[in-house]
C-alpha cells in the first residue's frame, strides 16, 4: 500500500502539501492539486481516515436516531441519509428507539463525549429538554424543538388537504383517520388537523383514532386496524399512514368489503410498498430523498461551524393516484 510520502514524491510536492490537499486545511495551487490527484489515482493511495479525522478533531461518524428501521418510511429515510453522508465522507451509526430502552439517551451522551460528530433525530421518545440542553450539532426530522434545532419536514398541511380532497371527491360521508400520538410536538400531526377541518366544513363525520406512543410495528397496526374497523362498520373512507392503510385493505378483503366501491383508502408516505398492494394505494407522497439531503446538509453545516440558512425547511408533497380511492 502506497504511503503519503510516495504520493508527495510522485507529485513533486512536499508531504505537507499533500496533507493540506487531503484535509482541505490550507492553500494548494490548482497545478499541485492536479498532480496530487493523479498520483493518488496511479498509486491507489488510501488516506488514513482515522488520522485525518483526528487532525480535524472529528470522528467522521453521524448518529441517526429513528423509531424503527423496519418501518418503510424510516428505512428509506435512513438509506438516503447514509448514502448522502457517505458522499460527503461520513459514516452512519443507526439507533432504533422502538420499545423500552435508554438507547436514544445513550446516543446523546455519545455526542457529548465526541464519539459522534452530530445527530440526525427522527425519534420522539425523549422530552425536548433532553435535546435542548445540548449545544452540539443536532438536526430534527419532524420534531419541532422551537427554533434552536433545525427542523426538516414535509408540508403536512398540504398532505392533509390532498387526502381530504380525494375522499370528498369520492363522496365519503363517514370517515375514520388513524393519527399519531399527540404527546409530541410534530408537524406531522398538522395533516390530521387540516384533514379534519376540511371534512367537517363539508359536513363529513370524522372519527380520529390516536395511535399509541412510539408504536411502529406491523403487528401493532394490524391488531389496531382490525379492532376499529370492527367498531366503526359504517365507515366509507380511511386516511392513515402506509402500513395501517395496508392493514385496512387486507381487513376489507378478508371481510368482503370492496375497495374502492364500498371503502375508500388514502395512505400517507407513499413508500414503494404501496405500489405492490392489490389495488395499489392512493397515497400522499413525501419526498424522502429531499428530506434526507436537507438533514445531511444541515448537520454538515453545523459541524463546520457554518450557519444553517433556513432553520425550518418544509418540502412539498404530492398525490400518488392508485386504485383505493
Amino acid at each position: 500500500m502506497a504511503s503519503i510520502r510516495e504520493v508527495a514524491q510522485k507529485a513533486h510536492v512536499g508531504v505537507g502539501t499533500v496533507s493540506r490537499a487531503l484535509n482541505g486545511s490550507g492553500y494548494v495551487s490548482a497545478d499541485a492539486k492536479k498532480r496530487i490527484d493523479q498520483a493518488i489515482e496511479e498509486l491507489h493511495y488510501m488516506p488514513n481516515e482515522l488520522a485525518r479525522n483526528f487532525y480535524r478533531n472529528r470522528t467522521g461518524i453521524i448518529g441517526v436516531v429513528i423509531p424503527n428501521l423496519d418501518h418503510p418510511f424510516f428505512s428509506k429515510f435512513t438509506m438516503e441519509v447514509e448514502m448522502e453522508l457517505y458522499r460527503h465522507g461520513y459514516k452512519t451509526l443507526v439507533c432504533n428507539t422502538i420499545g423500552i430502552s435508554n438507547r436514544e439517551q445513550e446516543y446523546l451522551e455519545m455526542l457529548d463525549r465526541s464519539m459522534v460528530d452530530g445527530i440526525i433525530t427522527g425519534s420522539h421518545s425523549l422530552d425536548d429538554s433532553s435535546y435542548l440542553s445540548h449545544d452540539k450539532p443536532i438536526v430534527s426530522l419532524d420534531h419541532d424543538f422551537g427554533g434552536k434545532i433545525p427542523l426538516i419536514s414535509s408540508d403536512h398541511k398540504k398532505g392533509g388537504r390532498l387526502a381530504a380532497e380525494v375522499l370528498l371527491a369520492d363522496g365519503c360521508k363517514h370517515v375514520i383517520q388513524f393519527a399519531g400520538s399527540t404527546k409530541v410536538r410534530t408537524p406531522a400531526n398538522d395533516r390530521h388537523v387540516t384533514f379534519t377541518q376540511m371534512m367537517q366544513e363539508h359536513g363529513v363525520q370524522v372519527q380520529t383514532v390516536e395511535s399509541a406512543w412510539n408504536r411502529f410495528t406491523f403487528d401493532y397496526f394490524q391488531k389496531t386496524m382490525e379492532k376499529f374497523m370492527k367498531k366503526y362498520t359504517n365507515v366509507d373512507g380511511i386516511f392513515t399512514a402506509d402500513l395501517p392503510a395496508i392493514c385496512c385493505l387486507n381487513y376489507a378483503k378478508k371481510y368482503g368489503r370492496k375497495v374502492p366501491e364500498d371503502l375508500k383508502i388514502v395512505s400517507y408516505d407513499a413508500m414503494e410498498i404501496t405500489q405492490i398492494t392489490d389495488p395499489c394505494l392512493t397515497a400522499v407522497r413525501q419526498d424522502v430523498p429531499q428530506l434526507a439531503k436537507a438533514c445531511v446538509h444541515s448537520i454538515l453545516a453545523l459541524i463546520e461551524g457554518k450557519p444553517v440558512k433556513n432553520m425550518r425547511q418544509i418540502f412539498d408533497v404530492s398525490l400518488q393516484r392508485g386504485g383505493t380511492a
